[in-house]
């Protein structure tokens, strides 16, 4: 009986394990992804940039290139992408918690102007 127990304790410990480090690697896919996101996107504003102050009609100066929409567009439509990502692993449940119904009933049960 002893040993049966002792296999299923095992197989529990090492699924708790299987399940952290999936968890770990999800969050550091997240952060390689956002990593990406930030020298790419910078990359890519200062060629824009670049091209945008050094065209040859010198439509646009410095000032008009920094806020030109092309220059941070990818930054917008790709932001979408990686916060969709961020949901993906961080959960939905950041603002309401596993928990958070159970503490608001009991917060309004324990409030006497209920």
């Amino acid at each position: 009986m002893e040993r049966i127990d002792n296999y299923k304790s095992n197989y529990a410990e090492e699924h708790k394990y299987l399940l952290a480090k999936k968890r770990v690697e999800k969050i550091k896919g997240f952060y390689i992804h956002f990593a990406v996101y930030i020298i790419v996107n910078i990359f890519i504003s200062t060629i824009i940039i670049y091209g945008l102050t050094n065209d040859s009609d010198g439509e646009y100066g410095f000032q008009d290139a920094i806020t030109h929409f092309g220059t941070y567009s990818t930054w917008l439509f790709w932001g979408i992408g990686l916060f969709f990502h961020w949901l993906g692993v961080f959960g939905t449940n950041l603002f309401f918690g596993k928990d958070w119904e159970k503490k608001k009933i009991e917060q309004y049960m324990d409030d006497r102007k209920f």
